[in-house]
């Protein structure tokens, strides 16, 4: 997040009335205007200088360091520890140089008079619409450090669902990147150094040895090729994902058809779904409103999609569980419990228990899994290793066998 183009972010050391030294970050046009805000807040700076630029590429605010700073602005606010004070407090603390500016932005905006909803909403790629709206419900109720306790613990929520998926969408690719590396290496280093000796024997090898060996050289020879083409897919897959809707509706189809993983990403978009309307509702966001925010956050184009056709429904006069039903992507126990919300006028209270079912899911899920593809890892590489391993020694044991 770039610092406003006329600002920059200075650092400055000083003293208190009492003495006691401090430091700190602020933003502004130039030297003069932070030594006058640092000296209307009662401190006397002894150095202030333009904050050098860093070049730690790789740096950036994470989702998660979101959810981190959520629980720490809301446990400040319910400590009694003003606004702008904490996210001064949180601002130096922070070892991101990317959230500093960020947050550094925030501050700055609320200084000038703008609400907390107004700054963050600057920032739509780090806080979100339902992020804004449920800040800026709590700012207009006077609950802001309530309203922010719940968005810390529903964005803790959703980092830890996310974390399981990833789990459980990665170890596989991890396993097949295992087996794929060491096939390579071997075929590289290994099996060149039996094919000389093979050549030696003078006679005809066996069928599979011949097939390893033809890998090998292949490999030896065409292995820039191959790196290119993956790099190539890779590349390529990347780019049509991200600016092919078909493409992408079409992947997180398939994703929920593969066995195993499928459940668990479809568990884990109903636990999105559930607790992000929930919360959202209960905050006093209308529905038709909250349903448009709810779909960008299942994190799965089917469920989006279905859940735009609810939002359409609804805005006609249907009922949730109704359109819902009519989409023929959410469960039975899912339509069932928002009808029962519905009628009972508990509809977040029923959505939160709905979301809690699912998480469980998706953490026993996960789990089971990962006890599953454990000795998976075990039984791929060790067959890869052990078929190569074989394939070397069948000569040997073919010429040993004539003599």
């Amino acid at each position: 997040m770039a610092v406003a183009q006329d600002q920059v972010i200075f650092q400055w050391e000083g003293t208190d009335r009492r003495g006691v030294k401090l430091k700190g970050e602020r933003q502004a046009r130039d030297q003069n205007m932070v030594r006058a805000e640092l000296r209307r807040q009662g401190i006397n700076p002894s150095r202030v200088r333009r904050k050098p630029k860093s070049y730690n590429i790789g740096e950036r605010v994470k989702s998660k360091d979101i959810s981190i700073f959520s629980r720490q602005i809301a446990t400040m606010l319910n400590a009694g520890v003003p606004l702008v004070q904490a996210l001064d407090i949180i601002t130096t603390a922070s070892e991101n140089e990317k959230l500093q500016q960020l947050l550094t932005t925030v501050r700055t905006d609320v200084e000038a008079g703008n609400t907390l909803a107004e700054a963050l909403r600057k920032h739509p790629k780090h806080f979100d619409e339902l992020y804004g709206n449920l800040v800026e419900a709590g700012e207009e109720a006077g609950v802001l450090d309530t309203v922010l306790e719940t968005i810390a613990s529903y964005k803790e929520r959703i980092e830890s669902i996310k974390g399981k998926v990833n789990k459980a969408m990665y170890y596989p690719a991890a396993v097949v990147a295992v087996a794929i590396a060491v096939s390579a290496l071997l075929l590289i280093k290994v099996i060149p150094q039996f094919e000389a000796i093979f050549n030696s024997f003078g006679a005809d090898l066996p069928a599979f040895t011949q097939l390893v060996v033809g890998l090998s050289r292949s490999l030896t020879s065409f292995g820039y090729l191959y790196l290119l083409g993956i790099i190539g897919f890779i590349v390529g897959f990347v780019m049509l994902k991200k600016r092919s809707f078909k493409f992408q509706h079409f992947l997180d189809r398939s994703a929920l058809r593969i066995p195993i993983v499928g459940p668990i990403l479809r568990k884990a978009a109903l636990a999105r779904f559930a607790r992000t309307l929930g919360i959202t509702f209960a905050a006093g966001v209308p529905l038709v409103d909250a349903l448009r925010t709810v779909a960008g956050a299942t994190g799965n184009e089917v469920f989006k999609q279905a859940v735009l056709r609810v939002r359409e429904d609804v805005a006609a006069g249907h009922q949730l569980q109704l359109a819902m039903q009519q989409t023929n992507v959410f469960p039975t126990m899912v339509v069932q419990m928002t009808a029962i919300g519905e009628e009972a006028g508990s509809l977040d209270q029923m959505l939160n228990k709905v979301a809690e079912f699912y998480e469980e899911e998706v953490t026993n899920a996960v789990d089971a899994l990962s006890s599953l593809l454990e000795p998976l890892v075990i039984v791929v590489v060790g067959g890869l290793v052990g078929a190569m391993v074989v394939a070397m020694y069948l000569p040997i044991f073919k010429l040993a066998a004539v003599i």
